[in-house]
């Protein structure tokens, strides 16, 4: 999938958190969205997940990755089904246990065809939790949840809000890990001040230069 912003801007009542910005996200990259806190990176990360829309400007979804745009735009209303996201914010059902939750997931966002849910939860070590409800795990176990979900979903897109938020150094470990493992050919789009979280992407936009 490729995803374009067209002189896209947004604004809150009279602030603007980043204008004229024209660009474009293409199939297997992956880019980081940089900037100090408070600049607006996790506003267009929304923006880009069709969470928000923007107040000027256009965004388009489309299928294929070249530079004729193959393929009818997708539309906004179903663009959710192609994209996974995940954020601190974000909140889990915590009062379904991990292993409901995920397959309670699965039932709107397909997984990948493997791992299976179980190695799922062995591959983010929380075996011994699996039948516990979420409202009982730390946060740093609740981030690992959010990361499993948004991997492990077949989606071409994936988009990470400060992604290593409540991990300890073996969650960071595993975050690299995951990402090594099962995101080669999609589009990933990190928002992050912090390098550890980034290092991997080989393009990046600073959102400062666009206010």
């Amino acid at each position: 999938m490729t995803i374009s912003l067209i002189n896209a801007g947004k604004r809150f009542n009279r602030d603007w958190i980043f204008r004229h910005l024209t660009c474009q996200f293409s199939a297997g990259v992956a880019y980081a969205i940089t900037g100090p806190n408070g600049s607006g990176k996790s506003t267009l990360l929304q923006v880009i997940a069709g969470a928000i829309s923007p107040s000027e400007g256009k965004i388009e979804y489309h299928p294929k990755s070249n530079q004729q745009h193959s393929g009818n735009p997708v539309n906004t209303d179903n663009i959710y089904l192609h994209i996974s996201f995940a954020a601190p914010y974000l909140e889990l059902i915590e009062e379904m246990t991990l292993q409901e939750f995920l397959h309670f997931h699965q039932q709107f966002k397909p997984l990948l065809a493997s791992p299976a849910i179980p190695d799922i939860i062995r591959l983010i070590g929380l075996e011994k939790a699996t039948h516990k409800q979420i409202r009982y795990f730390s946060s740093g176990m609740k981030q690992r949840v959010k990361l499993a979900q948004a991997v492990f979903s077949d989606t071409p897109v994936l988009l990470l809000d400060e992604p290593c938020t409540n991990l300890d150094a073996e969650g960071v470990a595993l975050y690299q890990q995951l990402i090594a493992a099962y995101c080669k050919n999609r589009l990933i789009i990190v928002s992050s001040n912090d390098q550890m979280e980034y290092a991997f992407c080989t393009e990046q936009l600073n959102i400062s230069n666009y206010k």
